[in-house]
């Protein structure tokens, strides 16, 4: 590299000046467009996914478990479990999707990221709510609410919430019940105001993870991480290899150098690129592992698994960025970032449920990568690997967007070279400009 030389007293060359230029409105056109663009865009996307998570919320899927095997009250004909399951089944709000499951199903659906919760119902409930109104009375009623942190802080608090709600909705519908019995009628004040809301909740966490596991959001940091380290080394490797064959400038504060052009196809630049993200790739997965689990202590399991697929995950996304750069050149950066991260972020459902998001996110999340990719890291993580909790579908769409990327790209790039659009070294142009 040479350093910039002030040139000699007798050049010629007109320097242009700051201020002449400010004044050409045309040198502002192209950039106020596109930063203004891209602000809106970036805080209409991210903020419409979060703003408003209790008004989007709808069908949030949760567990009911009826476990009661008690006798119905005087004048019931199906004893209070029966009434609670009945009465959250029918709810027609639309906030929650509750599922009546036995116990086994909802530790099931709980182990595999299907529920972000669930409410019990043990099985002396009405026994214990019926000695209320006698003198054998010792404890109240429970009904106990799980939780799965696994599904991420904000979905498990939703489900807790709305579950708890439900909760006290019931324990106020059973204390009418018992407050209309003919045994309550010469009741003290005292036992009447236990009797008027006499449901205890009890908040257990119905699938635990490690204390290491960002309240349930590691899953989505890790997946960030693994799609910026695909995105950045992918927009690295390819600047670095235009600026290798001399097709880029390469400047490094005020050095500046510019290699002779290698003649190569945009196809055979393309499939060297490709490589050399393969082969990058591979140190970049084995250090992000390195300082997440080994020297942050993330609680991960199945290392060998998680390894493999956060190889797969993070070429799947350079791969594509590499063919975004092929097909649109210079603007290939900023579809990329669309592609991968701004669209990507809001419709994960990783930290905000996709129950709880505009229907525009959901519809993204059918075919973002990063919620393809979220999902799998989720399954590997939290949920022993299952191949039900989203795994094996996480595997079968980081195959099919490498494939698609690789056709793309490999399309795009043939398509130039047939009609004959080279890479031409840009030649230097003389900027004059009126002195000031």
């Amino acid at each position: 590299m040479a350093a910039d030389s002030t040139p000699p007293a007798d050049d010629t060359r007109v320097r242009a000046r700051a201020a002449a230029l400010l004044r050409r409105p045309k040198l502002w056109l192209v950039p106020t467009v596109l930063c203004g663009l891209l602000a809106f865009l970036l805080s209409l996307l991210y903020m419409g996914g979060i703003v408003n998570p209790n008004g989007e919320l709808r069908h949030l899927p949760i567990g009911i478990v009826d476990a009661d095997q008690g006798r119905p009250l005087p004048g019931q004909t199906t004893n209070l479990g029966t009434q609670v399951t009945r009465s959250l089944t029918a709810d027609t709000s639309g906030k929650a999707d509750w599922q009546p499951l036995t116990g086994a199903q909802a530790q099931d659906r709980l182990a595999s990221g299907k529920i972000y919760g669930a409410l019990v119902v043990p099985a002396d409930f009405t026994t214990t709510a019926a000695a209320l109104t006698t003198a054998n009375a010792t404890t109240r009623p429970t009904l106990t609410v799980l939780t799965n942190p696994g599904m991420g802080s904000l979905g498990s608090s939703l489900a807790s919430r709305i579950t708890q709600q439900a909760a006290q909705q019931a324990s106020l519908a059973i204390g009418m019940q018992l407050m209309d019995s003919p045994a309550t009628a010469g009741a003290d004040a005292t036992t009447r105001l236990v009797l008027a809301d006499p449901v205890a909740v009890a908040t257990q966490v119905g699938h635990p993870i490690g204390d290491h596991s960002g309240l349930g959001l590691s899953a989505f940091y890790y997946t960030l991480l693994l799609v910026l380290a695909g995105f950045l080394g992918g927009n690295v490797i390819s600047n670095g290899v235009d600026t290798a064959l001399g097709y880029a400038d390469n400047e490094i504060g005020p050095w500046h150098a510019r290699r002779p052009t290698v003649p190569i196809s945009r196809t055979q630049t393309l499939l060297l690129k490709m490589a050399m993200t393969a082969g990058i790739t591979v140190l970049t997965t084995t250090l992000v592992m390195i300082a997440t689990v080994g020297i942050l202590g993330m609680d991960a399991s199945h290392l060998p698994l998680l390894w493999i697929y956060s190889y797969c995950a993070s070429l799947a996304v350079g791969l594509g960025v590499q063919a975004i750069n092929a097909a649109f050149g210079g603007i290939g950066q900023l579809v990329s970032m669309f592609v991968f991260i701004v669209l990507g972020l809001p419709s994960s459902g990783s930290t905000v449920p996709l129950e709880a998001v505009p229907g525009f996110y959901r519809f993204l999340s059918l075919f973002e990568p990063m919620r393809q990719l979220s999902v799998g890291v989720r399954a590997i993580l939290f949920f022993d690997a299952r191949a039900d909790a989203g795994l094996t579908r996480s595997w079968i769409m980081i195959a099919v967007g490498a494939a698609l990327v690789l056709l793309f790209g490999l399309a795009m790039t043939r398509y130039y070279d047939r009609k004959g659009l080279d890479r031409l070294t840009p030649q230097p142009s003389r900027l004059v400009a009126q002195k000031t």
